[in-house]
């Protein structure tokens, strides 16, 4: 270990604690009040304009995919609030939450399943709208039913689409980019689950897997990409359309909350719990967020204890010039979508002051997180997305934020949102797998 990160473990107690494979909460001490939070990465009309685009696809989202029929082909989640989870939190767990919770249920959006299915598909239809507009085949005034044709089939086959991913993200532009008529090369690392890979496959998409970690695939993946000129990378590091199609989640969620008549202002804050790979979509959503609440939504961060890549990013204000390794952290974990050594630095450097802060939880909890939510809803989402609930069992460091806030005597008013990240698509043994693993006799 450099000098350079033992000074860090040194001065941050945050990260020697992360360093030892401890369960912590940090705060971000460069979060600014909205006035305070510098130059705009993205513009209210970037996001207007990919809600937009998103409506003008959902009639033929609708018609490919009849799963999002119900709701006029919007890929959305429903918001449901979930009583007997916060119970057992507070009795079983001594979380000590006070307000409402809910969950915010991306792990049953259609088509892929995931919260990926927001910013990977959203990506993979500007790039498919892009492309049609050049050729003179699509505008804006046409119904977009017409991409369904052989002919639009057959054009999009001309052209490649490749990704890295541990899964949820190759899922989203895999199963959207076939569906198109792309062909479709998903670069997985070694965290990568069989299933999705098998997934994958039947839907006509190239695997390419590697025995290196999520990094090194992206890396792969863009470099094939750029040896093709008909080749489009989908870059989770750096990608905007990606952190768009995310952020679009904001609108939508305010439009939730009204119709459940849950105010949100300075005396009825809203909490948001974010599970964390490399950062773009919890990155999108929060920006989003932000954007429609501004200081009246707190937005955090959730890892595992041995990927906390946005942790070590964060809090020594490197981003993606360090990585959990430098730490002496493995980067191994059960919760194949946060496996991510190294941070985003994109993302990093937009959050960076609008992030409230970051939490990390060991995998052994993800999994009795897994089966209290099953025991208690009856709602199944992948251990991954259960790190969506780690803040709750740091009372103290929550405390001392809620504190600083000024919100003390409004807790009770609040409401919290556990975003569930995944979980739908996991197949039945798998999910009963899941269920088993470290259950105590």
């Amino acid at each position: 270990m450099d000098s350079r990160i033992e000074t860090y473990i040194r001065q941050i107690p945050a990260l020697a604690e992360a360093a030892a494979g401890k369960e912590m909460l940090w705060i971000n001490d460069r979060e600014c009040p909205e006035n305070g939070q510098g130059e705009k990465t993205v513009s209210g009309e970037q996001i207007e304009d990919a809600a937009g685009r998103l409506a003008r696809f959902a009639p033929y989202l609708a018609e490919v995919f009849p799963e999002t029929a119900g709701r006029n082909g919007m890929i959305e989640s429903e918001l449901r609030e979930i009583r007997a989870m916060r119970q057992e939190l507070n009795q079983e767990w001594r979380a000590g939450i006070s307000g409402r919770l809910f969950l915010k249920m991306d792990s049953h959006l259609p088509i892929s399943g995931s919260i990926k299915a927001r910013g990977g598909i959203y990506e993979v239809l500007k790039h498919a709208e892009d492309l049609a507009f050049e050729a003179g085949l699509l505008t804006e005034k046409e119904d977009y039913q017409k991409l369904a044709s052989c002919e639009m089939k057959e054009f999009f086959g001309r052209y490649k689409v490749q990704v890295g991913s541990t899964g949820n993200l190759g899922l989203s532009i895999g199963i959207m980019s076939a569906k198109l008529g792309f062909q479709v090369i998903v670069h997985m690392s070694a965290d990568a689950k069989q299933w999705k890979k098998d997934l994958l496959r039947s839907k006509g998409v190239t695997v390419m897997e590697y025995e290196s970690d999520y990094c090194a695939a992206v890396e792969e993946g863009r470099k094939s990409s750029s040896q093709d000129p008909m080749s489009y990378f989908v870059d989770d590091e750096n990608s905007v359309n990606l952190f768009l199609g995310y952020a679009v989640a904001g609108e939508r969620l305010k439009s939730q909350l009204e119709e459940q008549e849950i105010q949100v202002d300075s005396r009825h804050p809203l909490f948001v719990y974010l599970p964390c790979g490399i950062g773009g979509a919890p990155g999108g959503v929060a920006y989003g967020l932000k954007e429609v609440y501004g200081d009246n939504v707190h937005c955090f961060f959730m890892e595992p204890t041995q990927a906390c890549c946005m942790l070590v990013g964060m809090a020594t204000g490197e981003h993606d010039r360090v990585s959990v390794r430098d730490f002496g952290i493995s980067g191994r974990t059960d919760a194949d979508g946060l496996a991510v050594g190294r941070p985003s630095a994109f993302v990093g450097k937009v959050i960076e002051k609008r992030l409230a802060g970051i939490c990390t939880i060991e995998d052994r909890k993800l999994y009795e997180l897994m089966r209290a939510l099953m025991k208690t809803e009856n709602i199944f989402i992948e251990p991954s997305a259960c790190a969506s609930f780690a803040a709750f069992f740091h009372p103290d460091e929550m405390e001392g934020y809620i504190r600083k806030k000024g919100l003390c005597d409004c807790m009770g008013q609040a409401a919290h949102i556990a975003w569930a990240t995944g979980g739908s698509m996991v197949p039945q043994d798998m999910a009963e797998e899941y269920l088993n693993t470290w259950k105590q006799a």
